[in-house]
């Protein structure tokens, strides 16, 4: 059965969970009422408090909640209109949270919403200056993060005090930098500097000196991530040694990083993938770790102080996206996701650590649609230019195909350093539904097939990504359920950019196009592109400094006259990231060339449509698009 985009779009989701101060409760962010919010549920399911509540109501999504480990106060990171300058609300009040009485409409004018049980305060001041959430301290009084406010360009690390909100410089830094541990002792703390995809370095800021270390090797780029600060070490993934990733301690005072456990050890030889998601419990002995295999998850428990592990084969098949203990590490929460089946909050009990039990927390709304008609994706490669594989995903209608084969739509995902994994995605059951078959590609340069594939893209190698497209649709060619003559291609962000230079480069393979927020001239995309941004940017695609040239020759707004099919163009007016000149002048000079294109832009949404409305307006007229010229 067939159903209208509406329907899907109030399919929701729940994830991003973290544990309350008591263990009693798990807070989350869900979209139950069309935007994502702060929402919250009690784990025992005999109580009152397993009914969820809604702690926040801004006209906004929440991007993120942090709970702090020792006091009842919550932080909501929040932006307005889709701009991405993130702002912190401080949520608190009575450990109960009821929220019954007023509630903050509009966060954008009223700073300050008072509910029964809790309070909503609006903590930071500049409205144009972007705030990054790091750590708490030991007490839950303070957070440390960073923010762009000096100059809107450079982060700088901060402190606050609460609930009073007051702030403090405490060093002002260069580029991206993100604050992602505090050690034991609350002396140190340790930040990202985020140079690109590829390079980030760790710094050790001296809270009682002011000064600054860098603790990684400057001259070898490598990425580190879920960084952990314990009694007994630093851990984190990285990459410095391992192509796939490895969870690793280093050694600040010796300047040594040590292995402890490389995708390798866990992966088979025809498995693909790489370290993605590490946490500790707060006593350091016991961690969970998720690899990336093919793009399914595979959650591990860890004993670190001697080096076991085992597989908890309880969780279902999925992708995990966050996870993190309780205060004791007697539960470990995370949210979980498969094609057919939207994500939601799950508890994992450790009471009994070799025979963990596994439950559902929430229980998102399919709106109706019934589950049987979700389709699931078959993982596939097709050999490209250089003999490599080029990992897919591959989605069929379950209905029969036509005589002439599916249409089909080939999808590129942005980035360029992300990955397509088997996510529950709306968009593509309701293609799916309408009788369109998915090619969902992974081309060089995406993440989850360790460091070396990421980097095939990088600078002057960028066409190959592009040429990898070229060899997909050889491979759709051959499939006898595939109608070759009907394939459009469909992107958002980078993927927009790559959507643009395939129709230029090979405008014989493609029926139609859907460029959703993407790049068309890499000049004037890196001119006008948020300040903060264009450092790191340069560092993946090139710097006009050094490579005007080269990026002037593979922007598609050069050749845009190639395009002689239609094309549909998606923007936000208040995109920070790929700023919406980049589809205005698309449009523009598709228009002067004679072409067909269909041209949709909200005023109210950034680089991603988060408001319902918008979400149901752009998703619908796309369906109706693909529907007329397919």
């Amino acid at each position: 059965m067939a159903y209208e985009f509406a329907r899907y779009l109030n399919i929701r989701s729940a994830g991003a969970p973290t544990f309350t101060t008591d263990n009693q409760r798990v807070v989350f962010l869900s979209d139950i009422t069309g935007n994502f919010q702060v929402w919250r549920v009690g784990l025992q399911a005999t109580s009152a408090a397993q009914w969820p509540q809604q702690l926040t109501f801004f006209n906004d999504k929440v991007w993120e909640i942090h709970s702090t480990p020792n006091a009842p106060h919550l932080i909501a990171v929040s932006d307005i209109g889709g701009n991405e300058r993130q702002q912190f609300y401080l949520i608190t009040g009575s450990d109960d949270f009821i929220t019954s009485g007023d509630s903050p409409q509009d966060h954008s004018q009223q700073d300050t919403a008072h509910a029964t049980g809790h309070d909503i305060v609006k903590l930071t001041t500049d409205d144009q200056a972007i705030h990054r959430f790091g750590v708490w301290s030991k007490d839950g009084q303070r957070l440390y993060y960073t923010s762009n406010a000096r100059n809107h360009v450079d982060f700088d690390l901060y402190t606050m005090t609460l609930p009073d909100g007051n702030a403090e410089t405490l060093h002002e830094s260069d580029g991206r930098r993100t604050i992602v541990a505090l050690s034991p002792d609350g002396r140190y703390l340790l930040s990202t500097a985020e140079l690109s995809s590829t390079d980030i370095q760790l710094y050790r800021f001296d809270l009682e000196q002011g000064t600054e270390q860098l603790v990684t090797p400057a001259t070898t780029p490598a990425r580190y991530g879920a960084i952990r600060w314990t009694a007994s070490g630093i851990y984190a993934l990285t990459d410095s040694l391992h192509d796939q990733g490895a969870l690793c301690r280093l050694d600040l005072a010796a300047g040594q990083i040590t292995p402890l456990l490389t995708a390798a050890d866990l992966l088979d030889s025809q498995e693909q993938g790489e370290l993605d998601l590490f946490t500790v419990a707060r006593d350091g002995r016991r961690a969970a770790l998720v690899v990336n295999v093919n793009g399914w998850s595979r959650l591990y428990l860890l004993d670190l102080t001697d080096g076991s592990r085992q597989r908890v084969a309880q969780v279902p098949t999925g992708v995990i996206g966050k996870l993190g203990f309780s205060a004791d590490g007697r539960q470990l929460v995370f949210d979980l996701q498969d094609a057919n089946r939207p994500q939601d909050v799950w508890l994992l009990d450790l009471a009994d650590p070799a025979n963990p039990s596994c439950r559902q927390l929430t229980f998102s709304n399919r709106a109706g649609v019934n589950a049987t008609t979700f389709v699931t994706p078959t993982l596939i490669h097709f050999p490209t230019f250089d003999d490599r594989q080029i990992p897919a995903l591959f989605y069929q209608p379950q209905k029969p195909p036509p005589a002439g084969g599916y249409p089909c739509i080939l999808y590129v995902h942005g980035g360029p350093a992300g990955q397509l994994r088997p996510e529950f995605d709306v968009r593509f059951q309701y293609f799916l539904g309408q009788g369109l078959a998915i090619l969902a590609t992974n081309v060089r340069g995406s993440s989850g097939y360790g460091r070396d594939y990421m980097m095939l893209d990088e600078v002057e190698k960028r066409m190959d990504s592009v040429t990898d497209l070229k060899y997909a649709v050889r491979w759709l060619h051959a499939q006898e359920n595939i109608n070759g003559e009907r394939i459009a291609i469909y992107g958002r962000s980078y993927g927009g950019y790559m959507v643009l230079a395939a129709m230029t480069e090979f405008p014989e393979l493609f029926a139609a196009g859907i460029d959703v927020v993407g790049i068309a001239n890499w000049v004037t995309f890196l001119e006008r592109t948020s300040p903060w941004r264009r450092p790191h940017r340069e560092a993946e695609y090139g710097s006009l400094a050094h490579h005007r040239d080269f990026l002037e020759q593979i922007s598609p707004i050069h050749k845009i006259e190639r395009i002689q099919v239609p094309l549909m163009v998606l923007a936000g007016d208040n995109d920070p990231r790929v700023p919406l000149y980049e589809s205005e002048q698309v449009v523009e000079q598709v228009h002067a060339a004679g072409g067909t294109v269909e041209f949709i832009h909200y005023a109210d949404e950034g680089h991603k449509f988060s408001k319902l409305a918008n979400r149901i307006d752009s998703f619908t007229k796309m369906g109706e698009f693909l529907q007329k010229y397919l």
